[in-house]
This record gives structure tokens, C-alpha cells and sequence, in this order.
């Protein structure tokens, strides 16, 4: 498995000859689509995870991928190939076998509407929570750990990755975040994750 990180949200896990996309919002400049995308995975309708564009360009160079995600995201996705899913739900498409949990964004502020959201794991290895702390069912090897939105504060994705004790994190949902910030997130997450191995990916990673 190869995991490969862009800016924000958005990152791809190469398994074999296939790639699956996560989450390619706007602010995922750098992203250009290969082509071996089987499948596209976006958590939820917000524009820093999905982006109509970066769909449009996946399409075009992948016929015959397919984007899953939640009735909300499917059902803005008319031309396009889609699958729809509900939390608690498990598919497999090419080498990759997902299992979905959680169901609901989290609060952002009370006076703001709630949509729903999927934490997605994958091949029974990876888990990404999208914009939630949604817990996974199962153990985790690696974790794509939130660190920094309006939803949330850090202490949480701590406490979060406590409870979750995976043998890697990564941090994403960081655009936010300058230089420095990002700074303080690795300084501070490492300190107190326990024995949790830390990395910020910053070229392709393979497990």
C-alpha cells in the first residue's frame, strides 16, 4: 500500500497496479488525477473535500471509476459514475475493500446545519475519519488524523488518536494551518500520542 499526500484533505493509497482518491477538494492544488483510479471516496459535500473540477479531471482520464459517497454528494454527481453508501456499510471495487462508519459531520457551530459525513477505512488497514471523530470497529495501522478546522480542537484529535492507537498517524486537514502551525501540530501530537510513530507525509509512503 502506497499513500500518497496532497494539500489538505485530499490523498491517494495505491494498492497493486490501482489507485483510490480521497476527498479531492479545492484546496488540493497540486492533485492531478492518474490513470488507474478505480474509485474516489469523498467523506462529504463540503468544497475542501469535494470538488466538482477535480472530479470532472478523475472522469476524464478514468472512465470507468466510480465515486462513493453518502446520497448527499451522490445525488449532485448527475454524468458521473457513482455508488451510493450509508455508514455501516462495507464494498469492495478492484483491490480495495472499505468499510464506512460514522454518519454525521461534526458541529461546527450550533446555527449551522449538520451534514451527513463517512469515515471511510481501508483494506482493513487505513482509517480516515473526514470530518469527524467517528470511531472505527476494528484495529488501525494507520490513521489519517484531522488537525486543524472550525469543528474541532486539537486536544480532541489527541484524544482521538489516543483512543484509536494506531501504530502510524498522518496528519491532514491542515490548509488552515501556516507554517508555523504546522510546526506546533508535530511538535505537539508526537509529545502526547504515547508510543504512536508521527509522520507528516511529505512524499509517498509505502506500508
Amino acid at each position: 500500500m502506497k499513500i500518497t499526500k496532497y494539500e489538505h484533505a485530499c490523498f491517494t493509497v495505491e494498492e497493486g497496479d490501482q489507485t483510490l482518491v480521497i476527498d479531492p477538494g479545492v484546496y488540493a492544488t497540486s492533485f492531478e488525477p492518474p490513470r488507474n483510479v478505480v474509485a474516489v471516496v469523498v467523506t462529504h459535500e463540503h468544497g475542501d473535500h469535494l470538488d466538482k473540477a477535480h472530479l470532472q479531471a478523475i472522469a476524464a482520464a478514468n472512465p470507468d471509476a466510480i465515486i462513493v459517497s453518502h446520497e448527499g454528494v451522490t445525488a449532485q454527481l448527475g454524468g458521473l459514475k457513482t455508488q451510493t453508501i450509508i455508514a455501516g456499510e462495507g464494498i469492495k471495487i478492484g483491490n480495495f475493500e472499505l468499510e464506512f462508519y460514522g454518519g454525521q459531520h461534526a458541529t461546527i457551530h450550533p446555527d449551522i446545519p449538520v451534514v451527513a459525513n463517512l469515515g471511510v477505512m481501508i483494506n482493513g488497514r487505513m482509517y480516515y475519519p473526514g470530518d469527524s471523530f467517528a470511531l472505527p470497529e476494528r484495529e488501525v495501522e494507520v490513521l489519517a488524523l484531522p488537525v486543524s478546522a472550525p469543528w474541532m480542537k486539537l486536544s480532541e484529535a489527541i484524544d482521538f488518536a489516543r483512543t484509536v492507537k494506531p501504530g502510524l498517524i498522518f496528519p491532514t486537514h491542515d490548509a488552515f494551518l501556516s507554517d508555523t502551525g504546522k510546526e506546533l501540530v508535530d511538535r505537539l501530537v508526537p509529545s502526547l500520542v504515547n508510543d504512536t510513530k508521527y509522520q507528516r507525509l511529505t512524499k509517498p509512503l509505502e506500508i
